[in-house]
């Protein structure tokens, strides 16, 4: 009989000899500083913040706002459809500060120990001017368009400060997946729709750009981490990551938005939370990366059951 350890062995064994297929970090790295060299941006210049907004344009797709295809999106007026999209791309904007500050707190620490002369340590560093750059503008974005900021409850606030403590190297590349593969896959949706507001589309087409070379970045270095790193820490890696699945999917929209634009925050809460459209809508978005995580031994155990709970990982 195969005992539970021979299992994990055999596991293990399967992703070492995935090592082969990794492409070398330093090569990786070189080719990624090439395109940033070549496909960055400064949206301060790029964009036209003063030009005004169009009144018959919406802030972000209505079938990816929260409410859309529910009971009381239906009761809904056009008006207060397009206000409450104005307001949930503030607050997805929030939400993508928050983790790109986490996201950059954890690359500074990922490369405190590596060859600082090295082409991974210097891209870590593009990619943190990048993060920069994003943050800043999507703050711009949120004052542009009238809506307040939406920060994360405390407890998540607080949750995250002790996560960029004790998170793990393959954990804190799991995360930062996690942050940028759902949201870029709703801003792919997002640049090339021309039902949105000029300025909404230019951001995200900039986003789109810059972090698809995050993404390589952080797939390469997780598939290389989970292949050499020690059992206790893979396991650590997909119970934090489930976690903050969890957390993730809770804070993808402050429930304060339907409040501001004049609904019942208790019932449009429950409506989101029992609606279809909306799980299959989180689904999508987090699909191609929970794929991922599937094959390189992430979505395991107690970690896959927190993914499942979060409802970005179908049963």
């Amino acid at each position: 009989m195969t005992t539970a350890p021979d299992i994990a062995d055999m596991e293990r064994e399967v992703l070492r000899d995935a090592l082969g297929l990794l492409k070398d970090r330093e090569q990786v790295a070189e080719r990624l500083l090439e395109s940033s060299r070549k496909h960055s941006f400064d949206p301060d210049t790029e964009l036209d913040w003063e030009a005004p907004f169009e009144d018959d344009k919406w802030f972000w797709p209505p079938e990816l706002v929260s409410l859309y295809d529910t009971p009381l999106w239906k009761r809904m007026s056009e008006e207060q459809r397009m206000d409450l999209a104005r307001h949930e791309a503030a607050s997805l904007a929030s939400l993508g500060i928050w983790f790109e500050v986490i996201l950059m707190q954890l690359l500074v620490r990922h490369i405190y120990d590596k060859p600082l002369t090295s082409n991974h340590v210097r891209y870590a560093l593009t990619e943190i001017a990048d993060e920069c750059r994003h943050s800043m503008m999507f703050a711009r974005m949120i004052k542009r368009g009238g809506a307040p900021a939406y920060p994360v409850s405390r407890l998540h606030h607080n949750m995250a400060r002790l996560l960029k403590t004790v998170s793990t190297t393959p954990g804190s590349f799991t995360a930062t997946l996690l942050g940028e593969e759902i949201l870029d896959w709703m801003q792919r949706l997002t640049f090339p729709d021309e039902r949105i507001q000029p300025l909404v589309r230019g951001v995200t087409r900039i986003h789109v750009i810059e972090e698809a070379r995050h993404v390589r970045y952080a797939r390469e270095e997780l598939r290389r981490q989970m292949v050499k790193c020690p059992r206790w820490e893979a396991e650590l890696t997909r119970i934090s990551s489930g976690e903050a699945a969890r957390v993730f999917s809770i804070s993808f929209v402050n429930p304060q938005v339907y409040e501001n634009v004049g609904l019942n925050k208790k019932e449009a809460v429950a409506q989101v939370k029992a609606s279809g459209h909306r799980r299959e809508i989180m689904q999508a978005g987090a699909k191609r990366l929970t794929d991922f995580l599937d094959d390189i031994g992430v979505l395991r155990g107690v970690g896959r059951k927190l993914w499942v709970s979060s409802g970005l990982l179908a049963k």
